[in-house]
C-alpha cells in the first residue's frame, strides 16, 4: 500500500507539476512499474524501472513564466496544472538550483533596470519568461530571455550588472515572441552574449544545445535510458540505421560508434543545425542528419525500396502518426528500438507494430521525471520471421 507522507516541496498543492509528492520514492517507483505492466505486460515482458540515487534538482532546463500583481509587484514561477493561473515559485525542488538562482536575480533586477513582466489580459510589458539550460557536465548556462518586443532598452547595463552577478552564465540570447498564445518560444531571435549555445558531455559525447533544441532533461537518467536503447539495438558494426526524430543527434551519434552508417531525420531546423555541428566536433563521418518530417522521409525510402536494419525512433509525447508507422511497416527493418516519453501513446503503436508483424522482446522503464507522473520506457521490437 502506498505510504502517504507530507510532500518536501511547499508549492505542491498549487503548483500541480509534481502529482506524486504524496508518495515515498520508493512508492513512486512502485506506482510507476504497475503502470508500465498494465499498459504493456499484454505485449511482452517490462524490467524493473530504473530509479534515481537523488531524485532532486534534475532538470538541467527551467522554464518560468512572468508576471505583475498590483499587490505583490512583479512574479515568477510556473502555469498551475490544467490553468493558466501564475503560481509565484522562488525554489523548486526539482529543477536545477544555478538555474533557479540565475531567475530569481533577473526578477530582482527588473525594477532596477525598467524591465516591466508582460500581462497577458492587457497584451503589455516586456518579459514574458526566461529559460535557463546548463550543462551538467560542463557547467556552461545559457538564458533565455523571452520578450514581448524587439526594443530592450537599457540592454547593456543590465547585462553587465546581470553577469557581475552571476558570472557562471558563458551566453544570453533574446528571444522575441509578440504573438499571443502558449508557445514560449517565437521565431526570433538574436544572441546578446556569448556564442549563443552551451556544449554539454553525454555518453563520452560533446553536444551543442542550442535555445530550441531538445536535449534530455535530465542527463544522469537520460545515460541509462540510452545504454538501454543500445544494448537492444545489438549492432555489430555494419548495420545501416535511421534515427528518427533524432533531435540535435545524439542517439544517431551514440549508435553510430557501433553501427556501419546512420542517418538522421528531425523537424526542427535548429536542431539539425546543431546535430551537423554535434556530429563534425565529435569527428563522426558515418553519421548524417536532413531537415523533414520523419514520417515524410520514412514515406520516400518505403517508395524507393531502401532497407533499414534498425530503427531508432524517440517522437513526442503524442507518439508517431499513421504514416510513419505504416512506412516503417513498408521498410521492415530487422530491430524497431522505441524510446518512448508517453505510455498511452507507446501502447498505441505497439498494437499497430506488432499487428503489422513484429514482436515486442522486452520493455525498460526509466524513471527520467521523479515526483511525476510521466515515465520514459525503451522498447525492442523484432521483425517475426
Amino acid at each position: 500500500m502506498e505510504q502517504r507522507h507530507r510532500p518536501e516541496c511547499r508549492y505542491a498543492e498549487t503548483c500541480g507539476g509534481c502529482q506524486l509528492q504524496n508518495l515515498t520514492y520508493p512508492e513512486q517507483l512502485a506506482f510507476k512499474q504497475r503502470k508500465m505492466e498494465a499498459l504493456l505486460g499484454k505485449f511482452g515482458p517490462v524490467a524493473p524501472i530504473i530509479g534515481m540515487k537523488n531524485p532532486w534538482h534534475y532538470r538541467n532546463k527551467v522554464q518560468t513564466a512572468f508576471g505583475f500583481s498590483p499587490e505583490r509587484g512583479i512574479l515568477s514561477g510556473i502555469y498551475q496544472a490544467s490553468s493558466h493561473r501564475l503560481v509565484p515559485v522562488s525554489h523548486c525542488l526539482i529543477e536545477d538550483e544555478t538555474a533557479g538562482e540565475i531567475i530569481r536575480t533577473i526578477r530582482e533586477l527588473m525594477p532596477e533596470f525598467k524591465i516591466t513582466a508582460y500581462d497577458e489580459r492587457t497584451g503589455t510589458g516586456f518579459l514574458r519568461h526566461v529559460l535557463v539550460k546548463r550543462g551538467f557536465a560542463t557547467g556552461e548556462v545559457m538564458v533565455v530571455l523571452v520578450a514581448a518586443e524587439t526594443i530592450f532598452r537599457l540592454q547593456k547595463p543590465f547585462l553587465k550588472k546581470l553577469l557581475e552577478l552571476r558570472p557562471e552564465i558563458t551566453t544570453v540570447v533574446l528571444n522575441i515572441n509578440d504573438k499571443f498564445g502558449p508557445v514560449v518560444l517565437g521565431d526570433q531571435e538574436k544572441v546578446i552574449y556569448g556564442k549563443g549555445y552551451i556544449e554539454d558531455t553525454l555518453c563520452g559525447l560533446t553536444f551543442r544545445i542550442s535555445a530550441k533544441s531538445f536535449y534530455q532533461i535530465n542527463p544522469v537518467q537520460a545515460e541509462n535510458l540510452y545504454a538501454a536503447a543500445m544494448r537492444y539495438a545489438a549492432l555489430t558494426g555494419k548495420e545501416r540505421v535511421l534515427d528518427a526524430y533524432c533531435g540535435i543527434g545524439t542517439i544517431g551519434m551514440i549508435a553510430s560508434r557501433q553501427a556501419g552508417e546512420v542517418l538522421g531525420v528531425e523537424l526542427n531546423r535548429d536542431a539539425v543545425r546543431d546535430a551537423i555541428a554535434n556530429a563534425k566536433r565529435n569527428g563522426i563521418q558515418n553519421c548524417w542528419f536532413t531537415q523533414g518530417d520523419a514520417g515524410d522521409f520514412l514515406y520516400g525510402m518505403a517508395k524507393e525500396h531502401e532497407s533499414l536494419d534498425v530503427v531508432f525512433l524517440d517522437p513526442p509525447r503524442d507518439g508517431s502518426d499513421r504514416k510513419f508507422l505504416s512506412s516503417l511497416l513498408a521498410v521492415r527493418p530487422k530491430r524497431i528500438v522505441y524510446i518512448s516519453c508517453g505510455p498511452e501513446s507507446l501502447a498505441r503503436d505497439l498494437q499497430t507494430l506488432t499487428e503489422g508483424g513484429y514482436t515486442v522482446e522486452k520493455a525498460q522503464p526509466v524513471d527520467m521525471f521523479p515526483h511525476t507522473v510521466h515515465v520514459e520506457t525503451v522498447v525492442l521490437l523484432s521483425r517475426k520471421r
